[in-house]
Formats: structure tokens, sequence, C-alpha cells
């Protein structure tokens, strides 16, 4: 499966880097392991930090970080087959999750509950 890892990436950072950076190596985290069952995982900074950079972005939250932050997660949904929640409050990855529901992936909260697709 192709799992979107959604977790909090500004939230709770007062947009200090070293706590974003701490915020997405937690996702990255989770990475590892997906891989390891079998999945190809991805997370939607990993896509959308080298579009800011090309577009030009010069501060979080700016019009090109909305133009691309967001919608590239989205973009992204329509491809995976399920999510993998990471804890935190983030407004963006529960955006995500609702998206992936009403898109019926599947949602998992504990790489305990993501199947083996080892091949």
């Amino acid at each position: 499966m192709l799992i979107l890892i959604a977790g909090p990436y500004r939230s709770g950072t007062n947009d200090d880097p070293k706590l974003i950076q701490q915020n997405l190596d937690r996702m990255e985290a989770v990475a590892l392991p997906l891989f390891r069952k079998g999945h190809t995982p991805m997370i939607g900074e990993w896509a959308a930090l080298p579009l800011l950079r090309l577009a030009g972005s010069k501060e979080l939250g700016d019009e090109i970080y909305q133009e691309i932050s967001y919608p590239i997660a989205h973009r992204l949904l329509e491809k995976c087959d399920a999510v993998f929640r990471v804890e935190g409050a983030s407004k963006g990855a529960d955006q995500d999750v609702e998206i992936a529901k009403g898109m019926g992936l599947k949602i998992f909260y504990d790489l305990k509950n993501v199947p083996d697709e080892k091949r």
C-alpha cells in the first residue's frame, strides 16, 4: 500500500524550526517501519518542501505555502491506499484523515495494526 503519514508539522511549534524538525522526525520515524512491512510511505512535506523552495516561499504560512502545502497532501491522498495518523494535535492531519475516510481509505493509528505485505 501507498500510505500517507499525517501528523503535526507546524502545530504546537510557534514556527520554531527546531520544533518543526522534531515533528517531521516523528513522522519520518514511522516511514521505515512501514517500508519494512512492505508498504511505500509518503509524507506530504517530502513533496511540498522542495516545491516551496522552488516557488520562492519566504516564510511558513505565506501565500506560496498556502498554495502548495495542504493541496499537495490532498493530491497525494488521491493516489494513496491508506493514512497513518501520527499522534499529536494537527488541524491539517485531522483534515487529511477526514478526506481519506470520505474516500474510503484505511486509517491506521498504530503500527501493530498495519498488515505485513512483504514480498
